[in-house]
């Protein structure tokens, strides 16, 4: 049950005193306001109330004045008009024109104002009544004779008009060009055209025509006439032919053709047909059609030959009561096909226009088994976080690939190429971390053979549940790698039992699930799980045509500021060759260039190859699918709809919101009971980092009632200025994870406030944003920036190694401090300064705007351009508010 609070002013109305004497009992109180608007709860305010009756500052509060009311001035309201019947014409004399009774802009009638004087209805022809006219002195009234439109007692033509000929879909056929077209029909209600007995023409040029719904002799100005010079023009009379108003002077014998083009188009309107509705058993198109998901009944009705009518009249008689444009449910979409006898395939929303683009690319055509041959397993490598994955295929291949993870916790989808007996064997890395789930679901999609790692020594871990839920739900032959055996803990017959209660029963336990147990460093046991690895891949008998066209599977991409838009891709079918046009997600191009696993440059890669590809003009989303376009106009033409689709998608669902929150604020806001937003900036060195992260965060959204995440902005490479102006105008939190500012971006943050914080591991960003969310904030340690230099020269020094020699740029570079590495913007190492010399003196520090050598300790690839930024870290105490 919320508190109730009072407000500062109300206490000093009640008091009787101003506002500044209840704000210095608030603060007498300890009671932390700030203005007269603040508000405080009732037990607070009765404290205030306790003490302002011991200093007897409690008044009697003064009468509110009345408020003076303003003079009113009576309006005469028109009663509104009452249809009543109308009397039947009366003969009317030969010799005078008939008179109609209309609405004038002057005097009303004294017949009128009668109350017994019944109200005329005149009908207009614009379909829309006028407003009345105010109500003005009455002037005298003019005898005035039944208007000859309102006659109930002529007999309208019943003769039935002929439909026009209508297509199939319900469509109004047009006329052939040279076919004439027949004269309308004989309107049954007034006649458009002007009355040939009008009177006189008056003295002048070419009259105008009859006015509409004006009496002879009205004041109300009518429009130009073609009166000669300085003659009154005809203007347009009333529909009783009586002459119209005086038109402004025009030429002598002018008859504008504005007038004769709008009467000719008025005598040709009439009462049109309206479109027939195609009878519900007209033949429905044949073949599958594709229909979107919470689609309308306006779109529906032409994909199924159908009016719109018809549809919400089959939904009611099966009672349900619909719109023409209420989105329909996939029940009552298939309720509909199936009273009408269609075959309708229901897609996502979106994925209609995917289908047809896939078809711009070419059908996928049925393969022939004689064009087939063997191709080499995918194998995913899958389990719980430090279980011995990356160690494992670290000793497949030769090669240490953990070093160049933080903590030894894959970061990224590596794809990799071993060979057994000379067969070759394609391993995916996946991440083990839960955050990394979407990454792994990836792999799991694209793979043949899951190889299951679980420790001897922890046995089945949550996330090794996680990833046989993934490998079953892919429909792919799981072989368990038991690893750390070597350990003094390890318990294989635990991890067994633990096993046997997912439902991997192992073979030698009378189970079909291969188990293996290895020890990565000392190599032991992985042959053997290489061989059930090919032993698995012979009983799945795996092929592929290798002449097909290409299509892969984007398992990574990433921007490099050198080479453009990068992309790790599988390829599942047919062979990629440098040169052709393809496209992926919204991007396209030629591929210009292919790189295998060894970083080597391949000319063509065949099926289960995982190859590096340059060339697109944007960064795909891990998982999109790589096509081999006919040609490059086509794949033009498919990445830009894509990327519109998702433009407008983004459109619709915006995200930056305004109003957000810092994290030091959260804690703050909840304790005043408002709903926080925070906002961020989200930037990662790779697209499977950033939505990891992304999926990460989410889900600590949902847990948290009282806040929420908005991510205003996500993007790969490093942080920008336009990423800081960004976070500046929407209030938002700039992460980095593996990326860096640039010295221009750290600068403009500091001016405008904008908070960076940087990570590489990311278990300490989940903590950061969670701890900020439930306001906990925890002491941490800030970065503090020392100094900056830019490599301009490499040296080699026998029996010491590369020496990087430097300009100091910005600070000082002091020798043995904290080091970080970075390439473009990005972190490539961290480390620490081994050395530090001026010439050939060792320095303890280096100024700003000095040369000086500086050797790293276990980094030797230096490049000219690569920046050196020093920092050291100062434990600090988080702000509540």
């Amino acid at each position: 049950m919320a508190t109730k609070k009072i407000r500062i002013y109300e206490l000093a109305r009640e008091f009787g005193v101003e506002n500044e004497v209840v704000l210095d009992l608030a603060n007498e109180l300890k009671i932390g306001v700030k203005s007269h608007s603040s508000s405080i709860e009732d037990a607070m305010a009765d404290r205030v109330r306790r003490l302002a009756d011991t200093k007897g500052l409690r008044k009697a509060p003064a009468p509110e004045p009345e408020p003076t009311k303003a003079p009113t001035r009576k309006v005469a309201k028109q009663q509104p008009a009452e249809p009543a019947p109308v009397a039947p014409a009366a003969p009317e004399p030969a010799a005078e024109a008939p008179q109609r009774v209309v609405r004038s802009t002057g005097g009303i009638p004294e017949a009128d104002l009668l109350p017994e004087a019944p109200h005329r209805v005149v009908r207009s022809t614009g379909g829309i009544p006028e407003p009345p006219p105010p109500v003005r002195d009455p002037a005298p009234a003019r005898p005035a004779a039944a208007s000859p439109d309102v006659r109930p007692d002529l007999p309208l033509d019943d003769k039935p008009i002929p439909p026009p000929p209508t297509s199939s879909m319900g469509k109004v056929i047009p006329p052939p060009p040279g076919q004439r077209r027949p004269p309308p029909a004989p309107p049954s209600g007034r006649s458009f055209a002007p009355d040939a007995g009008s009177g006189p023409r008056p003295q002048g040029g070419a009259g105008g025509f009859t006015g509409r719904g004006r009496p002879p002799g009205s004041s109300f100005p009518s429009r130009p006439g073609g009166g000669g010079p300085g003659g009154p023009g005809g203007g347009r009379g009333g529909p009783g032919g009586g002459p119209g108003g005086r038109g402004r002077p025009g030429p002598q014998g002018q008859r504008p053709r504005r007038k004769k083009r709008r009467r000719r188009n008025l005598e040709e309107m009439g009462p049109q047909a309206a479109p027939t509705l195609t009878p519900l058993d007209a033949p429905v198109p044949e073949g599958e059609i594709v229909v979107p998901r919470g689609i309308t009944i306006q779109e529906l009705a032409p994909k199924l030959n159908r009016n719109s009518a018809d549809l919400v009249r089959l939904l009611f008689d099966a009672g349900e009561m619909v719109t023409g444009t209420q989105s329909l449910a996939d029940e009552m979409i298939e309720l509909i096909a199936e009273t009408l006898g269609a075959e309708v395939l229901l897609v996502e929303a979106g994925q209609e226009q995917e289908l047809e683009l896939q078809a711009l690319l070419g059908e996928e055509e049925e393969e022939d088994e004689s064009l087939l041959e063997p191709r080499a397993p995918v194998v995913t490598v899958m389990g719980h976080v430090d279980h011995g994955k990356t160690t494992l295929l670290d000793h497949i291949r030769n090669a240490n690939v953990v070093a160049g993870e933080a903590g030894g916790i894959t970061q990224h989808i590596g794809a990799y190429q071993a060979e057994r007996n000379g067969r070759p064997i394609t391993f995916i890395d996946t991440p083990g971390h839960e955050a990394f789930t979407a990454m792994r679901r990836r792999g799991a999609q694209a793979t043949d053979i899951a190889v299951l790692v679980v420790a001897a020594d922890d046995g089945v871990m949550p996330q090794t549940v996680e990833a046989i839920n993934h490998a079953r739900a892919a429909e792919v032959p799981i072989i368990v790698a038991i690893t750390k055996i070597d350990r003094e803990d390890a318990n294989t017959e635990r991890t067994r039992q633990q096993l046997v209660e997912q439902e991997l029963v192992p073979e030698e336990w009378g189970g079909d699930t291969i188990v293996n147990e290895v020890s990565a460093p000392e190599g032991v046991g992985v042959d053997e799980l290489l061989d059930s690895i090919l032993l698995v891949a012979d009983v799945e008998e795996l092929t592929a045509n290798p002449n097909a066209p290409a299509r892969a599977f984007v398992l990574e991409s990433n921007l490099d500021p050198g080479r453009g838009p990068v992309v790790t891709a599988l390829v599942e079918q047919g062979t990629l060759r440098v040169g052709e046009p393809v496209v992926a997600g919204g991007g396209w191009g030629r591929v210009r260039a292919m790189f295998d696993d060894h970083g080597e440059s391949v000319k063509e890669a065949g099926p289960s190859v995982p190859v590096e590809i340059l060339g697109l003009d944007d960064v795909p989303l891990a998982g999109d699918e790589l096509r081999v376009a006919p040609d490059e106009k086509v794949a033009r033409t498919v990445a830009e709809a894509r990327s519109h689709r998702r433009r407008a998608a983004s459109l619709a669902h915006p995200t930056i919101l305004s109003g957000g929150a810092r994290l030091e604020d959260i804690f703050a806001m909840v304790q005043r009971g408002e709903v926080a937003t925070l906002n961020l900036v989200l930037k990662a060195d790779m697209q499977g980092s950033l939505e990891a992260l992304t999926d990460a965060l989410r889900k600590l959204d949902q847990e948290h009632e009282e806040v929420r995440l908005s991510f205003v902005h996500r993007g790969v490479g490093g942080i920008t200025e336009s990423d800081v102006d960004l976070g500046a105008v929407s209030n938002a939190t700039v992460i980095g994870f593996n990326v860096r500012p640039n010295r221009l971006a750290r600068e403009r943050a500091e001016a405008d406030k904008v908070e960076l914080r940087l990570y590489e591991v990311i278990y300490q960003v989940l903590e950061d944003v969670n701890n900020a969310l439930v306001g906990m904030l925890q002491p941490e340690f800030e970065e503090a920036v020392t100094g900056e230099a830019e490599v301009r020269e490499v040296f080699s020094v026998p029996r010491v190694g590369k020496i990087a020699g430097c300009y100091v740029r910005d600070g000082a570079i002091t020798r043995g401090s904290r080091v970080r590495f970075l390439r473009d913007g990005v972190v490539i190492w961290n480390g620490t300064i081994q050395s530090l010399k001026r010439f050939k003196d060792d320095v303890r520090d280096v100024q700003s705007g000095f040369e000086c050598g500086i050797g790293l300790s276990d980094f030797q690839d230096l490049k000219q351009g690569d920046v050196i930024e020093t920092y050291e870290l100062k434990e600090i105490a988080r702000a509540a508010s």
